[in-house]
């Protein structure tokens, strides 16, 4: 495990902003880590950081205890915060270089790593003008820029699409999986559910300062899902078929919307199989079929009673 978190607890006078948290975390995954305001993810994300003092547990990095050897463990840990952290004022490769001279880079070392920053974020071309002058998506991947030049072995990145256009948000997420194929490990948080589905391998959810749930989206899906709901269509005698799946095992309940079907069966693949056969032997002719899937939205929902924005 690169990150490993034991009984974390964070407390604000009576409020207990993360309550005996445990978190293990893989080398070499995107992780994802959601919740409604207030579930306590950015206090997670920056007790990890090594920013707030907390109340009880242990963090480890690289094996190592943060309390012990947090200056030795932040050489290898970048951060990409929500907030602009940069300088409007400067340019783009004197605002790198700012940051890699922050990891102790120098010389040739130095240049290196900031030429292939920018290069890496497609901000080479405009290295020499004013942050100021950036578009929203381009000042969210000069903040990619400065977090990533000393090639971290785990990247922290909160929110890093806020405010960007689509295409700019595409072009990060992109970033964000060539920067994880090539060996960096990703802590990501953001409030765009399609964000956490197209990138992250696994995800917490968290709430009222606790993991809630834990695993790949396919199976906090599983978890949560008790029935099959299949939409499916017939050639002919659509009302006869009606009556025929109402009275199927395991059926919970058949609806007829304009000639097409939308059938509630209990999560068992016998079910389904069983009431396919007995259709087709009765004579009628099924021009589609489709089982609907819930997605990590379902998810977030039942386990949390929120939307992720509440």
């Amino acid at each position: 495990m690169i990150i490993e978190v034991t009984n974390l607890v964070k407390k604000y006078k009576e409020h207990t902003a993360v309550d005996g948290l445990d978190l293990c975390i893989h080398e070499g995954e995107i992780f994802g880590l959601l919740g409604p305001n207030g579930a306590g993810k950015s206090t997670t994300m920056n007790a990890l950081l090594g920013l707030l003092k907390m109340n009880g547990g242990t963090v480890k990095m690289f094996g190592k205890d943060y309390s012990k050897h947090a200056r030795e463990i932040k050489r290898y840990v970048g951060y990409v915060p929500q907030e602009i952290a940069f300088f409007e004022t400067l340019n783009a490769i004197d605002n790198v270089t700012y940051w890699g001279r922050l990891y102790r880079l120098r010389g040739d070392e130095l240049d290196k790593a900031v030429q292939e920053a920018l290069e890496f974020t497609g901000l080479w071309d405009r290295r020499k003008d004013r942050a100021s002058t950036f578009s929203g998506g381009m000042k969210r991947r000069l903040n990619i820029a400065c977090a990533i030049v000393h090639k971290p072995r785990i990247l922290f990145m909160d929110e890093p699409t806020v405010g960007v256009d689509p295409q700019s948000r595409n072009s990060i997420l992109e970033s964000i999986k060539t920067m994880n194929q090539n060996g960096t490990t990703v802590i990501y948080t953001t409030h765009y559910m399609e964000e956490i589905e197209a990138i992250c391998g696994r995800v917490a959810i968290m709430d009222f300062g606790k993991i809630i749930a834990l695993g790949t989206i396919d199976e906090l899906i599983d978890s949560i899902s008790e029935e099959n709901r299949i939409n499916m269509g017939f050639v002919a005698n659509t009302e006869r078929a009606v009556t025929l799946i109402e009275k199927a095992q395991g059926v919970i309940a058949c609806n007829n919307n304009e000639g097409m079907l939308r059938i509630r069966m209990e999560k068992d693949e016998m079910y389904l199989t069983a009431l396919l056969e007995n259709l087709i032997q009765n004579g009628f002719k099924i021009k589609s079929m489709t089982l609907e899937k819930s997605n990590l939205e379902t998810v977030f929902l039942q386990l949390t009673g929120k939307k992720l924005r509440d």
